[in-house]
């Protein structure tokens, strides 16, 4: 039996480099996925705050859904479902079409719709504690409502929002272990592929837990810097 240090060690008789592959995954999941559920959210929360009633109906629709479902269960709809309706377009054109959803692609894109949901909330619920009149003193002005609100309300959106998106940030990270089901090689599938050829599943499951637990601290870290970033920012004003 190899010891340990062989089998977490680089190289052809090491699983290391595997393990380090689906770190590379994991993180550059996340990060593709977070600004896309940004953009997403925030348009939402848009919408929610919206005085239009169709929007607001929109809004709440969209959140209940991707809220309601399990994560996996939206993982394996947009996967499998997303790569039916493909081919059912292509075949309108070219009946013997056959198309292949990326993993990273679909992994990506529901992620994208769990993070927004929860981040609409975030953003609806900073967009409610910023006062109107702080709309208004920008008209006042002169600005339009574009500008009122690239100026003045997201400066004060962003500083409100942020311990709440931190937290969704986080839950991004971990959720994107949900991607070891539609085969993507991140950190999950690759600790599990080890275990089993090499029947250590303690040894790669405490290894993967400690490299979670490492970019969830060197998050923090990041989280904070941006919060300080931003404070000194508003001392700035």
């Amino acid at each position: 039996m190899q010891s340990a240090w062989t089998l977490l060690s680089w190289g052809p008789q090491g699983w290391l480099d595997d393990i380090a592959y689906g770190v590379f995954i994991t993180v550059s999941l996340a990060l593709a996925t977070l600004p896309i559920g940004l953009l997403i959210g925030f348009l939402v929360a848009l919408a929610k705050n919206s005085e239009e009633p169709s929007l607001r109906l929109a809004g709440n629709i969209y959140t209940t859904i991707f809220r309601g479902l399990p994560e996996l269960l939206t993982l394996f709809i947009i996967f499998f479902g997303l790569q039916i309706a493909l081919q059912k377009l292509f075949q309108l054109f070219q009946p013997d079409a056959t198309i292949d959803v990326n993993a990273f692609v679909s992994g990506m894109i529901a992620l994208a719709f769990v993070f927004s949901s929860y981040a609409s909330e975030v953003f609806l619920s900073a967009f409610r504690a910023i006062p109107r009149g702080q709309y208004e003193g920008g008209y006042a002005i002169g600005l339009t409502d574009g500008q009122t609100m690239r100026l003045v309300v997201l400066p004060q959106l962003i500083r409100i929002a942020l311990p709440g998106l931190s937290n969704l940030w986080l839950i991004l990270l971990k959720d994107t272990a949900l991607v070891s089901a539609i085969g993507l090689p991140d950190t999950i599938r690759q600790a599990i592929i080890a275990s089993r050829v090499t029947q250590q599943a303690f040894l790669f499951f405490g290894l993967v837990t400690l490299i979670y637990l490492a970019l969830a601290i060197i998050s923090s870290f990041g989280i904070g810097a941006i919060e300080k970033a931003v404070k000194r920012q508003d001392f700035r004003r």
